[in-house]
């Protein structure tokens, strides 16, 4: 084999970068490496944005109207409802800025550098002019340089340029900060950071302008103006109708705007926004970082889940575990993560010469670096790839000196790895002056070229031993080694990463939810397959494809449950052929190869340790790497979307039913059912707290138990429109009732309906509750309750109040009756639920038991059983195939 090409760029002066004091010193006096944020806006302009929404403009025309006409008491509490919505969506916006703030502070990236001639890991914000940052595949350049020292290094400038071609970049030449390196490495030296870099220039421009409203938002926004055509429709129905029944048309104008006030959920954008903001809260609690509030609530739709396997399903601590070399001699290797102590043992004929030479080719052919543990660190780690980390820990667990072979034969040249040949190789300069070459990666790609023709039955052998380690799950890589035209194959190693414990719960959990979990990754077939099985989620009628050997049908995507060899535009292909199947798809990654897939994806979620090109592309960052959080996050996700839906229920049914108290009422001879002050201060205690608190409700018991809703469902779907036009009739019934009885009796009767319809309104709020657990119940929506109803009793014991909305004192008996007949509503809604909790709970208990997709999955390192009730495969919509129901 020749030598490497004579492009590649070297220096033989080391670099050894800034020291740490005059790091300090630069760092104060130019600031750090990142743009400052956008200003807040001022307290006004938040006021401003809260009044200029279309739901409070409605109200301040209803003001102007009530106070032209001089009605005091309507216009007071006009203004209440103002005043309360406004301070509670300034309050929401400054808590979302603050959560944004906490978020971006979590997310910060880090970036590899030299100090003091120490290779070491800081947070990017702490790169300054001057530092010398160490440059490999898949790193976004933290701050504009210049190249000193390079292999074969590319980047993409698309951020910057909108090509989409990645450019070579040498000795000399700049690379621009938000950059992406596609492969190669390089070491350069920062001429520009913060708002100076060409990144930090960009940024600056667009610091101020505003992202558009979420697909949910959007939906509830359509949702609102039809409901809003239809309420000033039927409010202008009662206002002609009170006039031809000879009432003052200014008083039947101001009842007419008072239900339109009372009937439009004007609290909805503030419950939608507590409740994302709150769930982005809870999921950062749990190590789960969003970038765009709007994933919240999109991963209750996933019923597809595309995952990485390497540190995702797996520990992420990559060892090598088995060794066999050319001679045929099988070792195997114990120790603990990184830490390069332990033992290699073998059964058989010893080899160690063969084994020496092995585990000097691997630490030659190998850019990382082992890091002993620290204060911040208790552990060994490694800079640079965690796959080359392992190789060095198993070199020093077999007696290497990693720095004696290193210093032995310096490198002069290199060939990276690279995705389409699988393997990277290194030059060296021996201690005779020969040239001595050392190469490591995929046994198919190393094992069958430029081998000396002796070696060829050897690499057979090695094949061959590949594929057996493969089948037991562990990763092969060939390692070869000699000088040019002459390289014999030393061995292969097996590379394993163990599952996480809770993997195979985890899955378990996402398909009881309906979402089904498909292997993507770069592994080979067998390998993959082998964790597939251990994880429980292969079965025999499930297929694996091999995307390096074979064309797969798009259409058959759902069948598939492991992609192996998969490069970054069949990741892609992937993710567009569920899109077409109607999927709903979330894709976890860690690497640059997974960029596409994260981004095209419904939500891309990261793993926290990966590259920063995969945490820009995705839409939720993993900081503690483990899938577990997934399903914490869909669950979160599920439960905003309930408690939303859940709001519309109570919030709807409240203004339906003074809708059609107000038209039914004068036919059964009550000319104005409710004084338009009554309806408003009604609206205020149960659209105010109770709505918002209703948003941070706790999830149902059996929000992993369902399946995901269908993406083009309706907010009002499922039911929920014909639910809150039920209660809603209902509630305006009993109100009517009592109204009409007390009316026939002669007594207030305009206050008995006016406590009626409010105390059923809470009523209704305490029903639609979700189901939880004992101990699991949020006392805020009780508390809101509680504080409304003491509120409403105000209304007609306080003579402030009774003035002002024009009620009238009852007495105990009167008041006693008038609740009793508000919670009829309430107990309607809440029985049958308690109904279905109750045989729940009796399945769950030695009654019959539930029909539901069981999975029982023992984990062992061969097998996965599976019990009797295992449903089949799940079709793109989260459910059993046709034949499997």
């Amino acid at each position: 084999m020749p030598s490497l090409p004579s492009e590649v760029i070297s220096t033989s002066e080391p670099l050894v970068g800034l020291g740490q004091d005059e790091a300090d010193r630069r760092l104060a006096a130019e600031g750090r490496n990142e743009t400052r944020p956008p200003a807040p806006p001022s307290m006004m302009r938040r006021v401003v944005r809260q009044l200029a929404d279309p739901l409070i403009v409605v109200l301040l025309v209803s003001a102007v109207v009530t106070a032209a006409v001089r009605d005091v008491p309507d216009t007071t509490v006009i203004l209440l409802v103002i005043a309360v919505n406004t301070v509670i969506g300034v309050t929401q916006e400054i808590r979302a800025d603050r959560a944004v703030a906490a978020l971006r502070r979590l997310a910060a990236p880090t970036c590899r550098l030299l100090r003091d001639g120490v290779d070491r890991v800081i947070p990017t914000a702490e790169v300054v002019r001057g530092d010398v940052v160490l440059l490999s595949t898949g790193d976004i350049v933290p701050a504009d340089a210049r190249v000193v020292d390079g292999h074969r290094l590319q980047v993409d400038e698309s951020a910057l340029t909108g090509e989409s071609v990645a450019v070579d970049r040498t000795a000399g030449q700049e690379v621009s900060a938000g950059t992406v390196v596609t492969a190669g490495r390089a070491s350069a030296v920062v001429t520009r950071t913060g708002s100076a870099s060409a990144l930090g220039r960009i940024v600056t421009l667009t610091e101020t302008a505003r992202s558009g409203a979420t697909p949910l938002q959007r939906r509830l926004a359509r949702f609102g103006r039809v409901l809003g055509t239809w309420i000033v429709a039927l409010s202008g129905i009662v206002t002609a109708v009170g006039i031809i029944r000879g009432r003052p048309p200014l008083e039947m104008a101001i009842v007419g705007v008072s239900l339109v006030v009372a009937a439009v959920p004007e609290s909805l954008p503030a419950v939608v926004s507590l409740a994302l903001a709150l769930g982005a809260r809870r999921m950062a609690s749990r190590h789960a970082i969003t970038r765009q509030l709007a994933a919240v609530e999109t991963l209750g739709s996933v019923n597809v889940l595309l995952s990485d396997k390497t540190g995702t399903l797996t520990q992420g601590r990559m060892s090598v575990q088995r060794v066999v070399t050319a001679a045929g001699t099988t070792y195997t290797v114990h120790g603990s993560g990184h830490q390069p102590t332990g033992q290699v043992i073998s059964d058989e004929p010893d080899d160690t010469d063969t084994l020496s030479e092995l585990a000097a080719a691997a630490v030659l052919c190998n850019d990382a670096e082992l890091l002993p543990p620290s204060a911040d660190t208790p552990q060994w780690t490694v800079a640079g790839e965690q796959l080359e980390g392992a190789l060095l820990a198993f070199a020093a667990r077999a007696g290497a000196d990693i720095a004696a072979i290193r210093a032995s034969r310096p490198r002069i040249a290199e060939e990276p790895f690279d995705q389409q040949t699988r393997r990277m190789t290194t030059e060296h300069r021996a201690a005779d002056g020969s040239t001595y070459l050392a190469r490591k990666g995929a046994p198919e790609a190393v094992l069958t070229e430029g081998l000396d023709n002796t070696a060829a039955a050897g690499a057979t052998t090695l094949l061959e031993a590949a594929r057996r380690l493969a089948a037991d799950g562990l990763r092969p890589l060939g390692i070869v080694a000699g000088h040019p035209g002459r390289l014999r194959p030393l061995g292969v190693v097996g590379v394993g990463d163990p599952i996480r414990d809770d993997a195979p719960s985890v899955l378990r959990n996402l398909e009881d939810a309906g979402i089904r979990t498909t292997i993507v990754t770069g592994d080979h077939l067998d390998t993959a397959r082998h964790i597939a099985r251990q994880l429980g989620v292969w079965h025999d009628d499930d297929r694996a494809v091999d995307c390096s050997a074979t064309d797969w049908d798009p259409t058959d995507v759902t069948r598939v449950r492991v992609f192996a060899r998969a490069r970054p535009d069949q990741k892609l292909a992937i993710v567009d052929a569920l899109h077409s199947a109607a999927a709903v798809v979330a894709v976890t990654g860690d690497g640059v190869n997974d960029a596409p897939a994260l981004r095209r994806a419904d939500i891309g979620v990261a793993m926290g340790g990966g590259t920063e090109v995969a945490q820009q592309a995705a839409r939720l960052v993993l900081a503690d790497d483990n899938l577990a959080t997934v399903a914490t996050a869909v669950g979160e996700g599920r439960r905003v979307y309930d408690n939303i839906r859940r709001f519309l229920r109570y919030a709807l049914s409240g203004g339906i039913a003074e809708l059609a108290t107000m038209l039914v009422g004068p036919v059964f001879g009550l000319a104005i059912p409710i004084l338009p002050a009554q309806i408003l201060w009604i609206n205020l205690l149960t659209h105010g707290l109770p709505g918002v608190a209703m948003g941070a409700e706790p999830a149902s018991a059996d929000v992993m138990r369902r399946r995901p809703r269908p993406a083009d469902e309706s907010v009002l779907g499922a039911g929920l429109g014909r639910a809150a036009l039920a209660t809603g009739a209902l509630i305006a019934v009993c109100t009517l009732t009592v109204g009409v009885g007390s009316a026939h009796l002669s007594l207030p009767w305009q206050t008995m309906a006016f406590l009626v319809l409010g105390f059923a309104q809470l009523g209704v709020a305490l029903a639609v509750r979700a189901h939880r657990r004992r101990g699991q119940r949020s006392p805020w929506l009780v508390a809101a309750v509680a504080l409304s109803a003491l509120l409403l009793v105000a209304a007609v014991i306080v003579p402030v109040l009774r003035d002002l909305l024009g009620t009238e004192p009852v007495t105990p008996a009167q008041f006693v009756a008038a609740v009793g007949v508000a919670t009829i509503p309430g107990l309607v809604v809440y029985l049958p639920q308690l109904r279905a909790q109750t045989r729940a709970a009796t399945r769950g208990t030695g009654g019959a038991p539930a029909r539901r997709r069981v999975w029982r999955v023992t984990v062992d390192r061969r097998h996965a059983t599976e019990g009797p009730d295992r449903g089949g495969s799940y079709g793109p919509n989260g459910r059993p195939s046709a034949g499997q129901r």
